[in-house]
């Protein structure tokens, strides 16, 4: 087989949108028990593919996708044009499985598109390893995992079909002797119901099966939009007492609405728990006078993450609903990537609330969906934002008694998180102004040696249209 240069990705592939949506099924105890089977056949069938895939890489490296999942079915499956498959190897396995003689077709060019994807991400990690890319000088190589825990894709028709508009679905399974059909499954939840919306398609489903869930992983290629240009945008300022505060600015200074977001609820839940874990560190130290075991309140510690992640979800899914009730384009955020808090003593409480700031999650999260929605996202420099005044009278000092109020130099007080939520809409305005792409500008104006200045705050969108 001569050896071709893999082609390069179209422009559309590089455009292609795709988001996953988590459709859970009402299947009974029987059926959920052949779909577990059915994932145990799969990946026994899987576990050869990979060995076999990672000992002819060399070949497969220089080919495209489509091509090395036809050189993996040559090697494997015998046929009248291909009656002497290279990997004797993989004979002996179906030998010691005849299951593996059923095997649909569809589900094994799914399993060979599986073992190419686990052998090119070990080449690649274990390449860069081999150039020294490690994170400390003693880090061991990475290892190819061959028995990995993966859910097999089903193609549309073959191992699933969907009747009264997705409400039920028919899934071809594994019942110990023959692939059979299981029919009219009830689907539950239908996720963010993405696959309803026109021009969105639907790809192939993996089957999540275990203990805890039996759900269909939909991926939807999603219809490319993007939303026209507005005058307004929307400012969020991520902060530690209010989980976010956002507001819609205008070019000219206009402030049209804001919004305190704050699931105080979800956020006493997931403080509490970590209370317990404190409290039950101490004690359990106290007791034993040794260093705590690993594992220590692992369910815990679990709860509370998903909590965060909760409260995560929450705070997005009400500035993405903010943003789109006042039909803004742009939102815009503190470019806080890398940042770590320096105040609060270790173990304090204010420590224990940097520790949980879940912000980065939160633009992760908005970014998505934002970006799906047809919508941009834009980041700017986050420094003074909260320490000078929002109409331009200066440095601001914070109210000892309750931190999420300041003073300004006129004597008037204000919300902290609100005056910066003006001042990020004012920096991003004040770049669209100038021409500039680097939205990462604090000052304005030049002192006569050159260096900035005065701190863009939102009165300089307003001293700009009284000076126009």
């Amino acid at each position: 087989m001569s050896k071709r240069r893999r082609q390069n990705k179209s422009p559309r592939n590089l455009q292609e949108l795709i988001r996953t949506d988590v459709w859970d099924l009402k299947a009974t105890p029987e059926q959920k028990k052949l779909m577990i089977l059915t994932i145990e056949e799969y990946r026994k069938f899987l576990h050869p593919l990979v060995i076999i895939v990672n000992s002819q890489w060399v070949n497969l490296i220089d080919l495209t996708s489509k091509e090395r999942i036809n050189a993996v079915e040559r090697m494997i499956h015998q046929t009248a044009d291909n009656p002497d498959p290279k990997h004797k190897y993989f004979q002996k396995v179906v030998n010691k499985h005849p299951s593996f003689r059923k095997f649909p077709s569809y589900l094994r060019r799914a399993a060979s598109s599986d073992a190419i994807g686990i052998v090119s991400s070990f080449q690649t990690r274990y390449k860069d390893w081999q150039l020294g890319n490690r994170k400390h000088r003693h880090a061991q190589p990475p290892s190819l995992t061959s028995m990995c825990n993966t859910y097999p894709a089903l193609y549309k028709g073959q191992q699933v079909k969907y009747r009264q508009n997705y409400q039920l679905v028919d899934i071809k399974v594994w019942n110990g002797k023959d692939w059979v059909w299981q029919m009219c499954i009830p689907v539950k939840k239908h996720g963010l119901n993405r696959h309803l919306i026109e021009g969105n398609k639907i790809k192939s489903p993996a089957l999540v099966v275990n203990k805890h869930a039996c759900q269909l992983s939909m991926s939807v290629e999603i219809k490319k939009v993007d939303l026209p240009e507005k005058t307004f945008v929307c400012s969020v300022d991520m902060g530690i007492n209010n989980a976010a505060t956002a507001s819609i600015v205008g070019q000219n200074g206009t402030v049209k609405a804001r919004k305190f977001i704050n699931p105080a609820r979800d956020i006493d839940r997931r403080n509490k728990r970590r209370m317990m874990i404190a409290r039950k560190s101490k004690q359990t130290k106290n007791i034993t006078n040794s260093v705590l075991p690993s594992g220590f309140c692992k369910g815990i510690y679990r709860t509370s993450s998903n909590i965060n992640l909760q409260i995560s979800r929450t705070v997005t899914r009400e500035i993405v609903e903010f943003a789109q009730l006042y039909n803004v384009k742009v939102i815009v955020f503190e470019n806080l990537e890398g940042w770590k808090a320096k105040g609060g003593r270790r173990k304090s409480l204010q420590k224990q609330k940097f520790h949980l700031w879940c912000h980065r999650k939160i633009v992760e999260l908005v970014s998505d969906r934002w970006t799906e929605l047809g919508g941009k996202i834009t980041f700017i420099n986050p420094k003074y934002t909260s320490a000078y005044a929002y109409d331009g009278s200066g440095r601001v000092k914070r109210d000892k008694t309750n931190y999420s109020l300041c003073c300004f130099k006129t004597g008037k007080k204000y919300h902290s998180d609100l005056n910066a939520s003006y001042n990020i809409a004012a920096r991003y305005w004040y770049a669209v102004m100038m021409g500039d792409d680097n939205y990462s500008r604090v000052f304005e104006g030049k002192s006569s040696h050159g260096t900035q200045r005065t701190p863009v705050t939102l009165g300089t969108l307003r001293s700009q249209r009284r000076a126009a």
